[in-house]
């Protein structure tokens, strides 16, 4: 369908007009309230309390689900809310990885609050339109698209009948359907799920960006949560923000030429030693699979081993070669560290658009894993195929992958069969079975319809319909709170098992990423260490969401100082870039004890959050066994020199004579015991009691102490 007749098929349902707040110091001062029961639009006021408390991002997002919702409300309720904000920092064009916004909203997977990081131009073009933030509350009748024109100072919310739900279409559509011209696309971004959010639980958002060396729209992801099946739910077919006039200095700073300053520094480290170090600037992403697989730490098959033989097959130099190279690969302005890679006339082999040549923006490390390798999958052109129809179906990578390989293991187990899969043989290594289990859970079809729903409702199922043992399933499973693991084996990684599984969301990895300095850097090697870091580390990267940047730019480039300095694991000289970034913006004066102590606030208002919504406390910080050891017979024997040495070393136990089956119990009581050691430490260290609700002094140390926190928790203490 033509652009002008798109254009005629729109009704408009609601029209709201503004002068648009100019940003001071980071902050506009407004954020944008739209209702899609009743078609309400309004402004409201972003308070100095809220600047204080909760900074920007993700705090902003959780502040106002706060205020949306009840203990009651279900993801599916109107009164649930989807929020976007880009936090202060966020639209700054001087440092790298500053064009972040925080997704939060209540989740289809895990029943309460979840946050998502996502790149893209979103969120800055939202806050140079007027706005800190975007509330979306309500449910429409037909599908709509509310659109944000920052230039005119005008939100329109129309009916959408005809545009595409898929998202590479409809991005390209709304794009064009809105740009003036072509000069004009890359004013525009465009927020939308798919099909496969309308009928799975593991739904997610792309945000577009127009790239103008490619002429063509790309997309970003806020993967987790399923925040897209609640974007679908409230039908609304996309979020269109359009804004001309960008400049650099449109965060009117306190002080311009320290942002400069901070940024010619990390610009030039990058030049120098990218080539050297991660090389994020021709690999992106994927030069982790290669280090994973090295290091056994890179799921296969349902996490049960951490390294492949083919595992070079999906490393670094395989994916370089199919790169579009030789051209700007940032996500935002500015961005020299540049790991946003794309593949371009890639034909694809099955689905609706079969036959086509498109766009695939990745593979990002997470997805290689897994959809490929934790499916026992390493097939590249698989992999991007997968990557592409979750994108644009607006499915969630990461969980689609867990997912899938929990139910190949399920099907190898014998626990589901052909009769019940409608003849897919989801054996592990079945690509042709995975690509047509992610075709029906798009069409909400067969054995896709009951796949979408994630690991959590998964074993319930096939415990209550199909005879499964609840224990093993609980063991393989690979979730925690509702919400599926991202792509890290942690089985020899204490600190990494305890990071998943006492992250306020589920085990996400954005919250407390330490695999890599434990396992590959060795630099947590005590106890005293992992402890601490579990209390640095998310915090640190909960500040990051606040404030509207990457954390690519903090870790994946590296001074060659570091080694020399007291916490290496810490990269304190680009801590310390992060606080003169957020201080030159917002013309206020922390260090880097103040920034932990803003993101400790949030963190806590998240955690009685939770416990709000019926969770927070300890029972749901466990995590499956197979996140701490080996499960199955075939898993200790594949490692079983490591596993017997760690018996004699570390329980005094000689394995001499016992079968694999003893050995395994044996073990598990020692790393469950230890679990728990590390749970107790870090919720001492966080405040918390020993049930993980945090004490009423943690909330008053944090001035977070309002009424209806303090009477939550005192029912827990």
């Amino acid at each position: 369908m033509t652009v002008s007749k798109l254009k005629e098929s729109h009704k408009l349902l609601a029209e709201y007009k503004y002068v648009p707040a100019k940003v001071d110091k980071g902050y506009t001062n407004k954020s944008l309230y739209v209702n899609l029961s009743g078609n309400k639009i309004k402004a409201k006021e972003v308070t100095a309390m809220m600047k204080e408390k909760f900074i920007g991002g993700r705090g902003f997002g959780l502040w106002y689900l706060w205020n949306a919702v009840t203990p009651q409300t279900k993801w599916n309720d109107p009164e649930n809310e989807i929020i976007i904000s880009p936090g202060p920092v966020a639209g700054i064009t001087q440092y790298p990885g500053a064009g972040k916004s925080l997704v939060v909203t209540l989740s289809p997977n895990t029943q309460t609050v979840v946050d998502s990081n996502v790149g893209g131009y979103f969120g800055p073009l939202l806050k140079f339109s007027g706005w800190d933030a975007l509330e979306v509350q309500g449910k429409a009748e037909n599908d709509v698209v509310i659109f944000i024109d920052g230039s005119e100072g005008v939100v329109r919310v129309e009916e959408a009948p005809e545009e595409a739900v898929d998202s590479h279409l409809l991005a390209e559509q709304l794009t064009e359907l809105y740009a003036d011209c072509e000069e004009d696309k890359r004013n525009i971004s465009v927020v939308s799920a798919g099909t496969a959010a309308d009928n799975t639980m593991l739904g997610m958002l792309n945000f577009s960006f127009y790239d103008p060396r490619r002429k063509t729209v790309r997309l970003k992801q806020a993967g987790r949560g399923g925040i897209g099946t609640v974007l679908r739910d409230k039908k609304i077919k996309g979020i269109v923000v359009k804004f001309k006039g960008l400049k650099g200095n449109l965060n009117n700073p306190a002080d311009f030429a320290k942002i400069v300053n901070t940024g010619v520094k990390l610009h030039k480290e990058i030049n120098r030693l990218d080539d050297y170090q991660n090389r994020m600037r021709h690999n992106g992403t994927t030069f982790l699979a290669g280090i994973m697989n090295d290091y056994d730490l890179l799921p296969t098959c349902n996490f049960k081993f951490g390294s492949h033989p083919e595992g070079e097959k999906i490393a670094a130099p395989n994916w370089v070669k199919m790169f579009d190279a030789g051209k700007a690969d940032g996500c935002w302005y500015g961005c020299t560290l540049a790991c946003s890679k794309v593949v371009c006339g890639f034909e694809l082999k099955t689905g609706p658009y079969k036959g086509q040549k498109v766009v695939v923006d990745g593979p990002e490390y997470e997805t290689i894993a897994g959809v490929g390798s934790n499916c026992g999958i390493f097939d590249r052109d698989y992999i991007l195929e997968c990557n592409f129809y979750c994108d644009t179906y607006g499915i969630d990578t990461i969980s689609f992958g867990t997912t899938t390989a929990f139910i190949m293991e399920c099907y190898e187990n014998g626990i589901i069969n052909k009769e019940i899969t409608g003849g897919l043989e989801l054996n592990f290594g079945s690509k042709e079975a995975a690509m047509e289990l992610l075709h029906q859970m798009a069409r909400g079809e067969g054995f896709g319809k009951i796949a979408g729903l994630g690991i959590k409702r998964l074993k319930e199922i096939f415990v209550r319909e199909y005879g499964a043992d609840a224990g093993f399933l609980n063991d393989i499973g690979m979730e925690a709170k509702g919400l599926e693991y991202a792509e890290y084996v942690s089985k020899e990684s204490l600190v990494q098992q305890a990071g998943f599984g006492l992250a306020n969301k589920g085990p996400q990895h954005d919250e407390a990423w330490l695999i890599f300095m434990d396992m590959v850097n060795n630099q947590l090697p005590t106890f005293e260490d992992k402890a601490e870091a579990l209390h640095y580390f998310p915090m640190f990267r909960t500040w990051l969401g606040l404030v509207g940047l990457c954390k690519l730019p903090w870790n994946d480039i590296v001074p060659e100082s570091n080694k020399d300095t007291e916490e290496p694991a810490k990269i304190i000289e680009h801590v310390q870039n992060y606080v003169d970034l957020f201080n030159a913006v917002t013309g206020q004066n922390i260090d880097i004890d103040g920034m932990i102590r803003q993101s400790e606030g949030v963190y806590q208002f998240q955690r009685v959050f939770n416990l709000r919504m019926g969770f927070g406390t300890r029972e749901y910080d466990k995590v499956p066994y197979r996140s701490m050891g080996p499960v199955t017979v075939e898993e200790y024997q594949s490692r079983q020199e490591r596993y017997d040495g760690q018996l004699k070393e570390l329980l005094g136990i000689d394995p001499e004579g016992k079968s694999t089956e003893e050995k395994i119990k044996l073990l598990r009581k020692y790393r469950e015991e230890q679990y728990e050691k590390i749970t107790d430490a870090v919720y001492e260290r966080r405040g918390w009691t020993k049930n993980g609700v945090p004490k009423l002094e943690t909330l008053q140390k944090f001035g977070m102490d309002f009424p209806e926190l303090v009477e939550l928790v005192k029912q827990h203490q």
